[in-house]
C-alpha cells in the first residue's frame, strides 16, 4: 500500500483528553488552533469530566464534548481515593465506547487525571500522544505514558526524567495561544485607564492559590502605588473573596493612588493587551504561566505555590530564573516587605528589565503547538506503517 504523507495532504480525526485546570486545557486548544490554521483539522471530540473546565474550553473551541466518570489518584491517604478509584473503570468503559464510535486517527492527552481513562481506553483503538506541561513528570502523565506512543515534554531539563519512563520522548515546548502576541500597549493602557508616566505591574495568582499573593499586595498597596500602576487579577469569587476585600482597600486610598489600581476577578479577552501594557508580572509559577511569560518576553517575580505535586511550580520557576528571566521568591520568603523591595528594585532598573525580557525570549518555544501537531501526524504514520489496514 502506498504511503500517504498526511502532514501535507490529509486532515485528521482527533480525540482530546485533558483537563481539570487551565494548564491542562490551553495546550490542547492551541494545538487545535494550529491544526485549523493548517487546514488539517477534520473532526474532533473532547472527552473529559462533566463539571471540569475542559467542558467550557471544548465549547469555546467548537469541539463536541463527551462527559465520562473520572477520579483523582492522590499520593496521600484519603477516603476519596477509594471512591475515585471506583470511577476509573467506569470511565475507561465510557471512554472506550466514545472512542469506538468516533474512530479517531489519534488521541492527544494534555494531562490531568481526567485524561487517564481515555488514554487507557485508546489501546487498540488509536495511537496516543501525551504531553506534560510542567518541568517534572506528574503522576497522571506517568500513568498515561504506559499507554502512549509518544511522551512530549515542555522543557529540555525534563527529557532525562521522561526518558526513564518512556522510550519515545520529544521536547516540543508548551503550546500557548498565538493571539497573546497580538496585544497592543496603547490599547491596554486605555482599557485600564492608566497613563504612560508610570510602569505597570500585572499581579495574578490563579484561583484558590491566589490569596497569599493577594494578601501581600494588600499590605503594600499604598507604598507600591507610589512607584507603579497595578492591574490585579485576584481569582474568581467562587475561589476566594479577595476581590471584594481589595475593592474596600482601594476605596480608602487617596484619590491620586486609587486611579492607579485596577481589580479583576479574571482577565479574559483583554489579556493580550494587559500583557502588552505590563512591564513586570508578579505571579505563581504554573506551567502555562511560564510558557506565556516566555512567549511574550515578560520579566517576572515568581512565587511558586507551595505543596504542588513534586514541588512542580518551583521547578517550573527555576527554568526562567536560571535563564535570567525571573526572580523566584519561595512563599515563606516573600514577605510584604521583601516583595515590595524586589518590585521597586526591578522597576527602577530598566536595563535589567530589558535583559530579563531578552532572556525570556531565549527560553520561549513559539512553535510548540506546531511541534506537537507534527507528533500527531508522526504517530498516525507510524501506526499506518505497523498496521497498514488501519
Amino acid at each position: 500500500m502506498e504511503k500517504v504523507d498526511r502532514k501535507k495532504n490529509h486532515s485528521i480525526r482527533i480525540a482530546i483528553a485533558g483537563g481539570g485546570t487551565g494548564g491542562h486545557v490551553l495546550p490542547a486548544v492551541a494545538v487545535v488552533e494550529e491544526l485549523r490554521r493548517r487546514g488539517q483539522l477534520g473532526e474532533a471530540i473532547w472527552i473529559g469530566s462533566r463539571d471540569g473546565v475542559e467542558r467550557e474550553a471544548a465549547a469555546n473551541a467548537l469541539i463536541p464534548f463527551v462527559a465520562i466518570p473520572t477520579g483523582k489518584l492522590r499520593r496521600y491517604l484519603s477516603l476519596h481515593n477509594v471512591t475515585d478509584a471506583a470511577r476509573i473503570p467506569v470511565g475507561i468503559a465510557a471512554a472506550r465506547q466514545a472512542l469506538r464510535k468516533f474512530r479517531p486517527d489519534v488521541v492527544l492527552s494534555t494531562g490531568g487525571f481526567v485524561s487517564v481513562p481515555t488514554v487507557i481506553a485508546a489501546r487498540g483503538v488509536a495511537p496516543v500522544v501525551t504531553h506534560e506541561q510542567t518541568a517534572t513528570v506528574g503522576l497522571a502523565t506517568r500513568i498515561n505514558a504506559r499507554f502512549a506512543n509518544v511522551l512530549a515534554v515542555s522543557f529540555d531539563r525534563t527529557k532525562d526524567e521522561a526518558s526513564r519512563i518512556h522510550p519515545k520522548v520529544v521536547v516540543t515546548g508548551n503550546p500557548v495561544r498565538p493571539g497573546l502576541r497580538d496585544g497592543d500597549r496603547s490599547r491596554g493602557l486605555s482599557f485600564l485607564g492608566f497613563s504612560r508616566s508610570l510602569p505597570v505591574v500585572y499581579v495574578t495568582g490563579g484561583a484558590r492559590g491566589a490569596t497569599p499573593i493577594n494578601e501581600r499586595i494588600a499590605d503594600i498597596l499604598p507604598a507600591l502605588l507610589r512607584h507603579a500602576q497595578i492591574v490585579h487579577q485576584t481569582g474568581p469569587a467562587s475561589a476566594n473573596r479577595d476581590a471584594a476585600t481589595l475593592a474596600e482597600r482601594q476605596a480608602n486610598l487617596p484619590d491620586e493612588l486609587r486611579s492607579r489600581y485596577r481589580i479583576f476577578e479574571f482577565v479574559r479577552e483583554d489579556l493580550p493587551d494587559v500583557y502588552a501594557a505590563a512591564d513586570l508580572v508578579v505571579s505563581r509559577a504554573g506551567a502555562g504561566t511560564i510558557a506565556e511569560l516566555a512567549f511574550i518576553n515578560l520579566p517576572a517575580i515568581l512565587i511558586p505555590l507551595p505543596g504542588a505535586g513534586g514541588d512542580e511550580q518551583t521547578r517550573n520557576a527555576r527554568v526562567l530564573e536560571e535563564a535570567g528571566a525571573a526572580v523566584v521568591l519561595p512563599q515563606h520568603e516573600a514577605t510584604p516587605e521583601r516583595l515590595l523591595a524586589e518590585i521597586v528594585a526591578l522597576l527602577s532598573d530598566r536595563l535589567r528589565l530589558d535583559g530579563m525580557a531578552n532572556a525570556a525570549a531565549i527560553v520561549a518555544r513559539p512553535d510548540a503547538a506546531a511541534q506537537l501537531a507534527d507528533q500527531l501526524f508522526w504517530v498516525i504514520e507510524e501506526q499506518h506503517r505497523i498496521n497498514p489496514r488501519q
